[in-house]
């Protein structure tokens, strides 16, 4: 397959999961995708998001990015999806997103989209695994291929070595721990090889 079209959806509160996305982006158009990078609407109060200045601050930086759409989802032939961890678990936004999916589902418009996750959290044990879970459970149910790394190359060891898909831990200052670029990258090639190979 040739002219591979990849949606890198993603939720970012502070800009790591954007970072992230950037990065598949690079990585799949490297591989030779046409890639569109799309964010899931905000669902946070803006009282909240008033009282975090970094918050703010992300969301006023990243206003041109479009929201994600179904219309969106038919377009890809793969996605990758980045999110932080909310205990463990994907963040209401992105999942209130996939709750809007039933239409596609129910149609079979998502049937063997290739699909693989990312994600961000605090410490090394702050759910990362469990949070690409939650999101490969929702693809599982879709009949989509899941692209998960594994331990398919040297570069995921020194990303931290998880085999679900690239995490990466991130400080209070939201500075991330892990050299974990060039795992992103190679996981959005993977990703894509899925439709090539």
């Amino acid at each position: 397959m040739t002219n591979i079209n990849l949606a890198v959806i993603y939720y970012s509160m502070s800009g790591t999961n954007y970072q992230l996305s950037r990065w598949a982006e690079e990585g799949a158009k490297e591989a030779g995708a046409e890639v569109k990078v799309l964010k899931v609407p905000e669902l946070a109060p803006s009282s909240v998001i008033e009282g975090n200045p970094a918050w703010k601050a992300h969301l006023e930086a990243t206003e041109q990015v479009p929201e994600a759409t179904l219309e969106d989802l038919e377009w890809a032939d793969a996605i990758i999806f980045s999110v932080p961890t909310r205990y463990g678990n994907m963040p209401s936004q992105m999942k209130q997103f996939l709750d809007t999916t039933g239409g596609l589902w129910s149609k079979g418009k998502l049937v063997n989209k290739v699909v693989s996750a990312m994600t961000s959290a605090q410490n090394p044990h702050g759910g990362q695994e469990s949070t690409i879970l939650s999101l490969y459970t929702t693809m599982f149910h879709w009949g989509a291929i899941v692209a998960a790394p594994g331990y398919s190359d040297p570069v995921l060891f020194g990303a931290g070595g998880n085999p679900y898909g690239t995490s990466v831990s991130v400080d209070q200052n939201g500075n991330m721990q892990e050299d974990v670029e060039a795992a992103v990258k190679y996981q959005a090639k993977r990703t894509i090889h899925w439709l090539n190979g």
